[in-house]
């Protein structure tokens, strides 16, 4: 049985466990089914079959899944011939890629020869067995938990409580693997930009104003030492992003206030889900647009004002980011305008405010909270975008905050460094990893910045 499939029957196993459990609680009710006399409603004493049908069978599956692969190929390198057993760790991980991928049907490198055949063979065999030892395992579990919650069911048993407090832990756990996975991202890069830095001197990473991280794959080639400066980068992102933000906060904002405070209720249901529409379009769609109507218009118009406008620019790559971002700083503005109670409204009307002064003193100190946070995703959505400068702005990382001259960002370069044939242990390849970094400490910035302003308006407007 394939692990997709055991995943469905373990499903309907628990659909099935809440169906057991809901019947056995209205039988212990009694044939006159009083339920009031049960502590729980009948729903929680099938709620809580399920849950026990199902969490320890998911778990148990889950662990299984993950452990498999690495037991399956300690059996298999066990029954290898001692010649192959014994080579270096780096043939010996190419032989087993290969296995698999003739598991898999995938191509493999060189020859294949008859043990790599009866290893891939062998290999089907444990994958089998496993699989199956894992459905009747799986299945036993969730059958015994089903029975014993159901022998358990009694009027007295407080379901509900059981019931909530196993969410609980469900949502703790939740929480604790997404602060577990932070973490890991940040230290996996935080150790690989580390090794960077043990190359490349961390002022000259931080202060040097030249990138050009062309490195060489042998040491006697040219160009086997790049320079390693990260101020052009993140000044190019800094100002596409501050184009964009300069198109979308002004443009996002207006409309939502116009949407939630003056628009008529058919012209709202027409116009949001227009709007909305620009967030539903692939940003490689609003790449050719930059590319092949707006850059070229750009520079046309440059050319008519006598100004030096290059082919690809960070005005050109701005503006359309900026059209792509509105609809986030409209909509989420839009949501907590709408959020703001009718009775500050009431309130500031039957002072004598102006629909104009009622929105600007009284719904927009209170929804800003929630504004910040809008225009701060928009702000990340902007530094994060990669597809709309690559074929607007380009890969030149010039040191100028001219809008009409070809720049890069950071997330370009990330893009750029990780491909190609570059050896990963590369200063070039590691300062990915530098400017994943520092990126995200910028980030944390921004949103330190940001809660210390919605602080400040929330002690003053609550």
């Amino acid at each position: 049985m394939s692990p997709t499939t055991l995943m469905l029957v373990l499903l309907g196993l628990s659909t099935v466990g809440y169906y057991i459990g809901r019947r056995q609680a209205f039988a212990v009710a009694g044939p006159t089914r009083k339920v009031q006399e049960l502590h729980s409603r009948p729903t929680y004493y099938g709620a809580l079959t399920a849950l026990w049908c199902g969490i320890p069978a998911l778990l148990l599956y889950s662990f299984w899944l993950a452990g498999e692969d690495t037991v399956i190929i300690q059996l298999l390198v066990a029954q290898l011939p001692e010649n192959i057993r014994t080579l270096p760790d780096v043939e010996l991980k190419l032989l087993l890629n290969n296995i698999r991928n003739l598991v898999s049907g995938n191509i493999v490198s060189g020859e294949i020869d008859a043990t790599q055949r009866a290893a891939a063979d062998h290999y089907r065999s444990l994958k089998a067995t496993s699989q199956a030892a894992l459905a009747v395992v799986t299945i036993s579990t969730t059958i015994l938990a089903t029975l014993l919650v159901r022998s358990r069911i009694k009027a007295t048993l407080r379901a509900r409580n059981h019931v909530e407090e196993i969410i609980k832990y469900v949502l703790i756990a939740c929480s604790t693997i997404a602060i577990f996975t932070t973490i890991g991202i940040v230290l996996s890069v935080l150790y690989e930009a580390i090794r960077f830095f043990q190359v490349i001197p961390v002022t000259e990473f931080l202060f040097g104003l030249e990138w050009s991280p062309q490195m060489a794959i042998r040491s006697d080639q040219v160009g086997s030492s790049g320079a390693f400066g990260a101020v052009p980068v993140f000044l190019g992102t800094l100002l596409i992003s501050a184009i964009a933000m300069v198109v979308a906060v002004p443009i996002g904002l207006m409309s939502a206030i116009y949407l939630s405070e003056y628009a008529s209720l058919r012209f709202r249901s027409y116009a949001k889900p227009l709007i909305e529409i620009l967030a539903g379009i692939p940003t490689v769609v609003y790449g050719f647009f930059a590319a092949l109507t707006v850059a070229p218009f750009i520079r046309e118009t440059g050319t008519v004002l006598g100004l030096d406008v290059s082919s690809e620019s960070a005005l050109a790559a701005g503006l359309v980011m900026g059209i792509m971002i509105i609809p986030f700083v409209s909509s989420l503005s839009d949501d907590f305008i709408n959020a703001v109670p009718q009775s500050l409204r009431d309130g500031a009307y039957s002072l004598g405010a102006t629909q104009s002064e009622t929105t600007k003193q009284v719904i927009l100190p209170a929804a800003l909270p929630g504004i910040i946070g809008g225009v701060l995703l928009a702000v990340s959505r902007a530094i994060g975008e990669t597809m709309i400068v690559v074929m607007a702005a380009g890969l030149s990382a010039n040191l100028t905050i001219n809008p009409l001259k070809t720049v890069t960002t950071v997330t370009v370069q990330i893009v750029t460094l990780l491909v190609g044939d570059q050896e990963f242990d590369s200063p070039k390849t590691l300062a990915a990893f530098a400017l994943g970094l520092l990126l995200f400490f910028v980030t944390l910035i921004l949103n330190v910045i940001a809660l210390y302003v919605v602080r400040k308006y929330r002690e003053q407007y609550e």
